[in-house]
This record gives structure tokens, C-alpha cells and sequence, in this order.
């Protein structure tokens, strides 16, 4: 598997990232990983922005909190917490009910999207292919 290509994103883009490529940097993924390095590497470079929704929180603190981690937990939440969260509000939600209906989504890819789409963000980074059909977001993955 290829790493993403950047070469066509600007200067200090803000991308929402998804919790799959966040959960395969975290843990170390061998198979994956990989693929979304060069984001997290121009990220931590300050080239790129991160945001993340705060559904993605949830899912990417599940698996430490899972194991009975906590202090696992609380540096996964510390490091997302500093990428800017964006919280569901009523027009995100309504946006990705919008998007639901229009794109027949799963709810949590389309608090993604418009999350994504509510922040500006320069594109959604995921691991999801079912984004493909929402032409107006740019989607790496």
C-alpha cells in the first residue's frame, strides 16, 4: 500500500482526520500505518493542521479504555485533544443528517463529513471508502 500522496495540499492545510488512521499511527499498524505516516510527519513538522471530532475521540479512546489502560487513555486524549475538536452541535448535526439522507451513510461518516465540511477543512482523511460519493469534500485515504 502506497503512503498518500500531498503534494497537491497547501501550506498549513487544516484536515479533519477520521479515527482509523488515527488508531493505525497510535498503534503502530504494520500493514497501514504506513499509508498515513507522511500526514502525521507533516503534521508534527507543522506543515498540516488536524482536527478530529469528538465522536472520534470516543472511538479511538474505546480500545485503551477497553484494555483497562487509563493512562494509555489519557495520552491518546491528550494528543487529540490538542488537534482542535470539533464538537457536534445542532448544525453539524443537521448537516450529517442532511448528508445521511442524501448519500445514505452511516451516522458516524456523516458526522465526519460535515464536520469536515463545517470547519473548511481542506479534506477528510480516512480509511473509509464509503465517503467516495460526497463529491464536495475533498477525501484522502
Amino acid at each position: 500500500m502506497e503512503p498518500v500522496n500531498l503534494e497537491s495540499l497547501p501550506e498549513d492545510a487544516l484536515l479533519m482526520v477520521d479515527s482509523a488512521p488515527i488508531i493505525y499511527m497510535l498503534e503502530g499498524h504494520p500493514a497501514f500505518m504506513p499509508r498515513f505516516r507522511p500526514l502525521f510527519d507533516a503534521h508534527a513538522a507543522g506543515r498540516l493542521r488536524f482536527a478530529v471530532t469528538t465522536l472520534a475521540i470516543a472511538e479511538v479512546l474505546t480500545g485503551p479504555l477497553k484494555a483497562g489502560d487509563e493512562a494509555l487513555a489519557r495520552r491518546y486524549r491528550a494528543i487529540l485533544e490538542s488537534w482542535g475538536p470539533v464538537a457536534l452541535d445542532g448544525a453539524i448535526a443537521e448537516s450529517a443528517a442532511r448528508l445521511r439522507a442524501s448519500f445514505k451513510l452511516k451516522l458516524a461518516d456523516a458526522v465526519q463529513a460535515a464536520s469536515a465540511l463545517a470547519v473548511d477543512a481542506a479534506a477528510l482523511v480516512t480509511h473509509d471508502r464509503d465517503f467516495s460519493r460526497v463529491r464536495s469534500l475533498r477525501i484522502i485515504s
